[in-house]
């Protein structure tokens, strides 16, 4: 099973819509491996966000990131990292599709209520800058036959 690193964001958390995002990966059928509530430290956010360094928008996202708490989490399924992206919907939220997370909770193009990994180099990285191996559970739900076939992806 294919994990990616996922966290909503601290605008999700101050409008309380913590519950609302889970709920949409979990429906379409995604597996919590891992989850954390924290505050994001500026050196943490800095490594988070390495690639991104030197550009213009930089300091801004490290600001915020770091600017309130955040739930961290692993999912896990097949094809979770493109599932999650695409549930996610498209960076700004004014370019958002309706039906997604974005789409339904956003019109910004600063606070866009979630992240994702992009690739599984990407959530091999972030997941291991947010949680240790033994944090981190793999357990097939009772429904888990019924939402995909690992021979279909």
């Amino acid at each position: 099973m294919e994990r990616t690193l996922i966290i909503i964001k601290p605008d999700a958390v101050q409008r309380r819509l913590i519950g609302r995002i889970i709920q949409r990966f979990e429906d379409k059928g995604l597996v919590v491996a891992g989850m954390k509530f924290m505050h994001i430290s500026k050196e943490l956010a800095e490594r988070h966000y390495a690639p991104h360094k030197g550009k213009p928008f930089y300091p801004g996202l490290i600001e915020y990131i770091t600017g309130g708490p955040v739930v961290v989490m692993v999912l896990a399924g097949y094809r979770a990292i493109e599932i999650a992206r695409m549930l996610m919907g498209k960076t700004f939220g004014y370019e958002a599709a309706p039906g997604t997370i974005r789409g339904d909770f956003g019109s910004s193009k600063t606070y866009n209520l979630v992240h994702g990994s992009d690739g599984p180099e990407t959530a091999t990285g972030e997941i291991a800058l947010y949680f240790k191996e033994d944090e981190l559970l793999d357990y097939q739900p009772a429904s888990g036959e019924w939402v995909s076939k690992p021979d279909e992806v």
